[in-house]
């Protein structure tokens, strides 16, 4: 197991479990915490069969930590987001297993947005989503543009963008922005009830059924369809569809060998 200081990690029964750990700072995102996610979730990506990101403490993450930086005024903000934003985000949005994030609190900023570039979002109730950057004079970033507007449509997007306001776990989820609330009761429960689903299930075919919705955005009917029948192919060849089929005629659950 890896040892990192503003992220943990721990993998068990085919679980990855990443929190961000700095709870005295909200799991604010510092250079060290980019790059610690960015290793941890490809690392994980290889080991475990799910990968859930949560946060340590009170917070999911607060964003940016704007005091890691000194002069927050010259910061070449292009540069953090093409060299340290993009991998951490493309690690979590492109990990061959399934993803999900538990936001056990307030996401606000980048934090909101790395939220959104798991596969699966489950919120605590008492959780909000804030895309605060208009406050500062800023645009959202860390994918904010990509995944709100196809997660919870044009019009609601450019309304959060605008007025940065809190949206809560609740409007979060009926605006098709998140997956699921759990009351805050039940929160730690239900991630790891379907963290377990998902580590159990065929995990080869769910890397081909992440491309193949993904994919959608960019593609026609035509080509859809043709990367549908490609992919569908792959997975028939997998011993976990075989096993799939003799689990259903025999009436039993099936046993997924994942990889």
């Amino acid at each position: 197991m890896k040892d990192y200081s503003t992220v943990s990690l721990e993998i068990s029964e085919d679980v990855a479990i990443l929190r961000l750990n700095r709870p005295d700072k909200m799991n604010a995102l510092s250079t060290q915490m980019r790059a610690e996610i960015t290793d941890a979730a490809t690392y994980a990506g290889k080991k475990a069969r799910v990968l859930v990101m949560t946060g340590e403490g009170r917070a999911f993450c607060s964003g940016q930590d704007l005091s890691d930086t000194g002069n927050v005024a010259a910061l070449d903000l292009e540069r953090v987001l093409r060299d340290e934003y993009v991998p951490m985000l493309r690690a979590v949005s492109e990990c061959p297993i399934p993803t999900i994030c538990a936001v056990n609190g307030p996401a606000a900023g980048a934090g909101a947005n790395l939220a959104l570039s798991a596969d699966v979002v489950i919120a605590t109730e008492s959780a909000f989503f804030m895309q605060a950057f208009t406050r500062i004079g800023l645009i959202p970033d860390a994918g904010g543009t990509y995944w709100l507007p196809r997660q919870m449509g044009a019009a609601k997007a450019m309304g959060a963008a605008l007025f940065a306001e809190p949206i809560s776990a609740q409007q979060a989820s009926d605006w098709g922005m998140i997956w699921e609330v759990a009351p805050d009761t039940e929160f730690d429960s239900t991630w790891r009830a379907r963290a377990a689903h998902l580590a159990a299930g065929p995990t080869q075919t769910y890397a081909h059924l992440k491309d193949a919705i993904r994919s959608t955005w960019e593609n026609g009917l035509d080509a859809q369809l043709d990367l549908e029948a490609r992919l569908q192919g792959a997975c028939g060849q997998t011993r976990d569809f075989k096993e799939g089929v003799v689990a259903f005629l025999e009436k039993r659950p099936a046993q997924f060998e994942g990889r």
